[in-house]
């Protein structure tokens, strides 16, 4: 083909990227070869003055921004619990790239990098002709033009802006020359160290890899500073095609390609021919040590439902960030690092103590859960429940993205009824209020209430106009609160109730850290709330019981307590938030007579810790054991445990749990043994310590009455529906080989 022929293919885009070529050459300390004969209509003149121009508009600040990374959330103890990237990168300094790695990409996609200003001007002439002949707009960009090129794209994309991205990417003239422009700009303000490091942090490696650090992980599984030369040079062989070049998918075309970048390395001088013959003969495979980096909490295994938490936590956390979409955006993209409050090793504990009381596929296909908080800070140190984290489908329909510990605000559902459980917060207004625990109260067998027995000072009593009440297995007659309590007799709560208001149970209650599951929902004012009639979080719950452990004082639950940007600087940081909200000595008495609910004879029974620690608490059954608690504490943890069905209020009535039967499933049963494991493991190493002596001691006055031979549920109806029931009395259920008949 002719000269001729090929300067009629030419445009005037064309004309300019050579003629821009060599104003660079010129500007950049090149020399103009004077007298070049130039086939185009217009003048060498003409075309410098009319392309010029548009290097004098580029700005001294090009306006890049730090590259998108992944940010990372890690446990108390440092340890990695999930990443979230929109794309995996991890930005590393020069001094943490090895320099095989440099050589490698400058090799193979600028051998002339050190030597010229932005542009290659060889590299260009030799694309532009190239282009010519074959219609294209592609090849010969530097890597300081590509730093530029992926720099918008990244920009774009942090933005949001397709236009930007497309703009970046088209294949135009216009767009090289605009690309040519602030590449030159670059190089007047960045070193070539500078410029190739960033390169090196931007480009794709993979189908998922950005930047060398990740790329040296995942197909090396090491750091990017410790890569030798034929690890480099696989790398450096991908980013013009990270699909088609990919090693871990197409090995052998990484294989010639990886040999073509140790082939440039040699002609460069950066290896010797000793390395390359070695390095040619090496299969691709055999140098692959892939690992894996799953982005978001569906990788964070057992702890995937904290890790939900955590997240819910960080985007309506507005202490940080300009609002919720900007808060997303650095999670995904802003390299953050964020500091939970989560122990690994109590995680396992609790984990391993839920599903050997009830597997996670147990056919019975009940659900449990526990949570921990930290008394004095309420740091969530654990939360674990016996469900695999996803979407159910059609091969494991046992998976959820529910949260059962928390509500739905936070990922969770609207909670659950906490049968006598609730009697804590009974308990607590009656010795607030002034009363004693050993005061001596009616336990009122199989008695009906009318409604105005009860008063509630914050609106009308709730409930149809009588509330009946039973005591299951137990005589009536009258006892002391404590005994009450230790034995959940519904009668002596009902009776309690009577004396107090029942929204300042409410209030007390809330006060304390409890929480409905649907935060739009409204308590119920009845007097059934006694025995828990309202649905709350096991979460909530846990928090209730740390302030009792600690003094009274309500600590809010925290999951995380700092978040460092990409520069580890603190962006946010939490400290407990914590009130006192009941008076010590009030909290002192509580636990008193919560210690005896866990002592022999008492419904919590199996719920003592191993080592013989102190231990308060209380059981909760739910009516027809729709759901069943143990909510306990030690001076060092506080726990809360929930078994039941996520679906709702569903009867556990003869259940058969890990191939044995049960009549019943109830607080004092697997709740309580769970609490007791989970403890006894998480506590193991740390110092038992009592809890502090109320002021004014519980003395038990009254003799104890016998106990009267009695079914643990009668056969009559409770006067609410959702009425909870009261405790079944702590001994083992009854339980069967064989699987119960019609």
């Amino acid at each position: 083909m002719s000269n001729n022929r090929l300067a009629s293919q030419a445009t005037g885009a064309q004309i300019g990227t050579l003629l821009l070529a060599l104003i660079l050459a010129i500007t950049g300390g090149g020399i103009l070869v004077a007298g070049l004969a130039l086939p185009f209509a217009m003048s060498a003149g003409t075309a410098v003055n009319a392309v010029t121009g548009v290097f004098e508009e580029v700005p001294d600040d090009l306006g890049f921004t730090e590259p998108s990374e992944q940010s990372v959330l890690l446990a108390a103890d440092g340890s990695v619990i999930a990443r979230f990237f929109a794309e995996n990168r991890i930005v590393v300094s020069s001094d943490q790239i090895a320099q095989p790695m440099k050589d490698a990409a400058v090799a193979i996609e600028d051998r002339r990098f050190y030597e010229h200003h932005g542009i290659d001007v060889q590299g260009t002439l030799g694309a532009l002709a190239s282009n010519i002949v074959t219609g294209g707009t592609s090849g010969g960009s530097s890597i300081t033009q590509q730093y530029v090129k992926n720099s918008m794209v990244e920009q774009g994309r942090i933005r949001g802006d397709e236009d930007m991205i497309r703009s970046a990417t088209e294949q135009t003239y216009p767009r090289k020359i605009n690309e040519a422009r602030y590449a030159v700009a670059v190089e007047k303000t960045m070193t070539k160290d500078e410029i190739l490091t960033g390169y090196l942090n931007l480009v794709q490696f993979g189908p998922s890899q950005y930047g060398v650090e990740v790329a040296a992980q995942h197909y090396f599984s090491k750091s990017a500073k410790d890569l030798n030369y034929i690890e480099a040079a696989t790398l450096a062989g991908i980013t013009q095609n990270p699909a088609k070049w990919d090693p871990a998918k197409h090995p052998e075309n990484a294989f010639e390609r990886r040999n073509v970048v140790l082939s440039t390395m040699l002609r460069d001088g950066y290896i010797t021919q000793e390395e390359y013959d070695a390095g040619v003969r090496v299969p691709v495979e055999d140098t692959l040590h892939i690992s894996t980096q799953p982005a978001g909490c569906g990788a964070a295994g057992i702890s995937a439902y904290f890790c939900e938490y955590v997240v819910k936590d960080l985007l309506q956390d507005e202490s940080w960030g300009k609002d919720a979409s900007d808060r997303t955006r650095q999670l995904y993209r802003g390299g953050l690092v964020i500091h939970t409050t989560l122990d690994p090793v109590k995680q396992q504990q609790a984990y391993d103590s839920v599903v050997e009381q009830q597997p996670v596929d147990d056919p019975s296909g009940i659900e449990a859960a526990l949570t921990s908080v930290q008394p004095g800070t309420g740091h969530i140190v654990s939360m674990a429940q016996n469900t695999r984290f996803g979407t159910p489908n059609e091969t494991d329909d046992r998976m959820t993205q529910v949260n059962v510990n928390v509500g739905k605000n936070m990922g969770g559902g609207s909670g659950f009824q906490t049968g006598s459980a609730f009697k804590i917060f009974t308990l607590v207004e009656w010795i607030r209020t002034g009363h004693s625990a050993h005061d001596v109260v009616s336990l009122n067998a199989d008695t009906t209430y009318p409604r105005n027995s009860f008063h509630a000072s914050c609106e009308p009593v709730q409930g149809s106009a009588a509330w009946h009440v039973s005591n299951l297995g137990w005589p009536g007659g009258r006892n002391t609160v404590e005994y009450a309590i230790k034995n959940s007799i519904n009668g002596g709560a009902a009776h309690m109730a009577m004396e107090v208001d029942l929204c300042d149970i409410i209030g007390t209650a809330e006060k304390m850290g409890v929480r409905m599951g649907n935060p739009d929902g409204k308590w119920n004012y009845g007097p059934s709330l006694v025995l828990g009639a309202n649905e709350v979080t096991p979460l909530s719950m846990a928090v209730a019981g740390a302030t009792l452990a600690n003094d009274g004082t309500r600590c809010d639950a925290m999951s995380y307590t700092s978040i460092e940007n990409q520069n580890g600087e603190v962006i946010a940081s939490r400290s407990p938030k914590c009130e006192q909200v009941l008076e010590p000595d009030v909290a002192r008495q509580a636990t008193e007579v919560l210690e005896k609910v866990v002592a022999p004879g008492g419904t919590g029974k199996n719920a003592q810790i191993r080592d013989g620690r102190a231990v308060a608490g209380k059981t909760g059954t739910a009516n027809d054991d729709w759901h069943a608690w143990f909510v306990g504490f030690t001076p060092d943890l506080a726990t809360s445990v929930w078994q039941g069905h996520i679906e709702g209020n569903i009867s556990m009535f003869d259940s058969v749990i890990k191939g044995r039967y049960y009549h019943e499933v109830y607080g004092g049963l697997f709740p309580a043994t769970i609490f007791s494991s989970y403890n006894s493991r998480a506590l193991a190493g740390t110092p038992p310590t009592p809890f502090p002596n109320p002021a004014s001691r519980n003395v038990t006055t009254e003799p104890l009455p016998q106990r009267q031979p009695a079914p643990r549920y009668t056969e009559e109806e409770p006067e609410y529906e959702e009425e909870p029931v009261e405790e079944p009395p702590a001994e083992e259920p009854v339980e069967y080989e064989d699987e119960p008949t019609d």
